[in-house]
């Protein structure tokens, strides 16, 4: 399919404060699993958009909630990264900047045998799961429905580019730590924080000051196409 990469992989970004809890619960929860442990985590999402993914259904398995699922991007350097970034959204509550978020990268492949072998429900869209009309597929088949040349794009301000860049691989209620292969980081400091967070785990991924996982300064129009 036009744009498919040779080796898809999958992003989560959350706090590098987060990734302690990540590391002794065995993996990420979904936000309606934590929200039952009534598990404390610094969020670096959306409010509002957070509570409709609690009522959004996930059409491909209607009985469940886009909010029951652990949510990753197909491509580092989101969008949702640029609105942390500019820290200026009036609905981002989260205020600390990009400097402290991680990416936690896992291979594509190797999750949906996970998936398909434990029999945990997984799902894709082809734009934000959070949008109304957002469609989910649960079939390989369909993974040209995704804007694979969008997903790829550094340039995101065509509208088209903006929706399909922000296309999601969603896994029911638990993602396993074993799945994560790397961590990017934008800095030395964070990177000695993730070394620290991962000196007592069995399982320890790479962890690479990825600078082009990340925007470098300059105007907004100059962080949209940066090489």
């Amino acid at each position: 399919m036009a744009g498919f990469p040779d080796t898809p992989y999958i992003y989560h970004i959350t706090d590098v404060s987060n990734l302690s809890s990540i590391i002794e619960d065995g993996g990420l929860w979904s936000d309606a699993e934590m929200v039952k442990q009534s598990k404390p985590v610094l969020s670096v999402g959306m409010n509002p958009i957070k509570q409709r993914r609690f009522r959004l259904p996930v059409k491909c398995y209607p009985h469940d909630r886009v909010a029951d699922y652990v949510p990753f991007y197909f491509c580092p350097r989101s969008i949702m990264l640029f609105i942390i970034h500019c820290s200026n959204h009036p609905d981002l509550v989260y205020r600390g900047g990009q400097g402290q978020i991680i990416h936690l990268e896992a291979d594509f492949c190797k999750v949906i045998n996970w998936a398909n072998s434990s029999r945990n429900r997984w799902a894709f869209t082809h734009a934000n799961a959070s949008a109304y009309l957002t469609e989910f597929h649960n079939r390989l088949d369909d993974l040209g429905e995704i804007d694979w040349e969008a997903v790829a794009a550094r340039d995101f301000r065509a509208r088209r580019v903006r929706e399909g860049k922000q296309a999601e691989f969603l896994v029911y209620q638990f993602f396993p730590w074993h799945l994560i292969q790397r961590i990017g980081v934008s800095s030395e400091p964070v990177q000695e924080q993730v070394a620290g967070a991962l000196a007592g785990a069995s399982h320890r991924p790479k962890v690479q000051i990825l600078h082009r996982w990340y925007y470098q300064g300059g105007s907004s129009d100059d962080q949209l196409h940066q090489r």
